[in-house]
């Protein structure tokens, strides 16, 4: 019912009865660590120290996230309950049900059955897969909203910042233009030439800036799961707008200042 996946041998089943050899399943962690290249099928394990029984490997099952999403799987072993349980038995255990009908009716239905088999068992922390998946993305969920924030925001400032910088640099370089224009210099080649000096700096800045982020990817690795922390659409998608703004903050003072006249321009200072 939970989508574990088999990889190697077999499942429980009839043949792990109470008078049985004891048997387990071992995750895929477990047979890579203490099996690696060799088939964990038959070998002995002895789980809660040298006076418990051998329990013998019937099967290998798939990784399963157990203490969260973002943490590693950790080596796991899986026991039929209907055998000695090894480590001196359950102090409590998890009941799951299936159902496409009303969760509540489900919920109220499996107190009534757990009541009927044992009146003095507690049933607690009744929620849904639903919430308990919400529960464990809580975190991971949260940080990526901050950093999308923060993100978002330095994406911005860095607009700004380049907007104002390159505005300012050529709005100063008005007498300029208006010097090139009266020597005959056409508007669009005025315009071309801060265009190309402009953006010669934006991109040395945008290069440095894609350098250092790559740098820093390796931080935030530990913050992600199931995905690379380099991601080469975001890598290109932030430059691209970075020269976008720095080309728009080349153009409209350029532009602006090229339709001024000569003599305007010259006065400008």
């Amino acid at each position: 019912m939970m989508g574990v996946r088999l990889i190697a041998g077999r499942f429980f089943d009839s043949r792990d009865g109470e008078d049985a050899p004891k048997s387990v399943v071992v995750n895929q962690t477990m047979a890579r660590i203490y099996w690696p290249n060799q088939n964990p099928i038959g070998r002995r394990v002895r789980p809660g120290g040298n006076d418990r029984p051998w329990y013998t490997v019937v099967g290998v099952a798939a990784d399963i996230k157990n203490a969260g999403l973002d943490k590693p799987t950790g080596t796991e072993l899986y026991f039929p309950l209907r055998q000695t349980q090894p480590f001196g038995g359950m102090s409590e255990a998890y009941l799951l049900l299936k159902s496409k009908g009303d969760l509540r009716s489900l919920a109220a239905t499996g107190r009534r059955e757990i009541r009927a088999v044992d009146p003095s068992l507690p049933v607690s922390h009744v929620r849904t897969m639903e919430d308990a998946i919400a529960a464990a993305q809580s975190r991971p969920r949260f940080l990526t909203l901050l950093l999308s924030i923060f993100s978002l925001t330095a994406l911005v400032l860095a607009a700004v910042g380049t907007y104002g910088v390159i505005s300012y640099s050529v709005a100063q370089r008005t007498g300029e233009f208006g010097i090139r224009i009266a020597m005959g210099a056409g508007a669009a080649d005025v315009l071309g030439m801060v265009i190309r000096q402009g953006m010669s700096i934006a991109l040395a800045g945008v290069a440095a800036g894609a350098v250092g982020a790559f740098a820093l990817t390796r931080l935030l690795s530990g913050l992600l799961f199931g995905v690379s922390a380099f991601d080469p659409a975001t890598f290109v998608a932030m430059t691209a707008a970075l020269l976008a703004v720095a080309a728009v903050a080349c153009y409209i003072p350029a532009r602006r200042a090229t339709k001024v006249d000569p003599m305007v321009a010259l006065r400008y200072e």
